[in-house]
């Protein structure tokens, strides 16, 4: 078995739990949690229920569905 298949598999589990798909890492602060939609996309029951879970535990939740939106979030990280 490859590398590769094992994080598809990995990908696919934690998709099931509604768990964002990226996390992301800046120096000096909390994790990050994004959520990555095709454009227009919209999170499911169980990724909205999982978010305000996040949010609630202070997490900070983020939804991109373009490069447009992506490169804001980017522009938001960096102070």
């Amino acid at each position: 078995m490859r590398e590769r298949d094992v994080e598809k598999y990995l990908r696919e589990k934690i998709q099931k739990l509604g768990v964002p798909d990226r996390i992301v890492m800046v120096p000096g602060d909390k994790a990050r949690f994004v959520e990555v939609k095709p454009p227009g996309g919209k999170p499911t029951a169980l990724q909205k229920r999982m978010h305000r879970r996040l949010i609630t535990l202070g997490q900070h939740v983020a939804i991109v569905d373009s490069k447009e939106a992506v490169d804001e979030y980017v522009a938001g990280l960096i102070v």
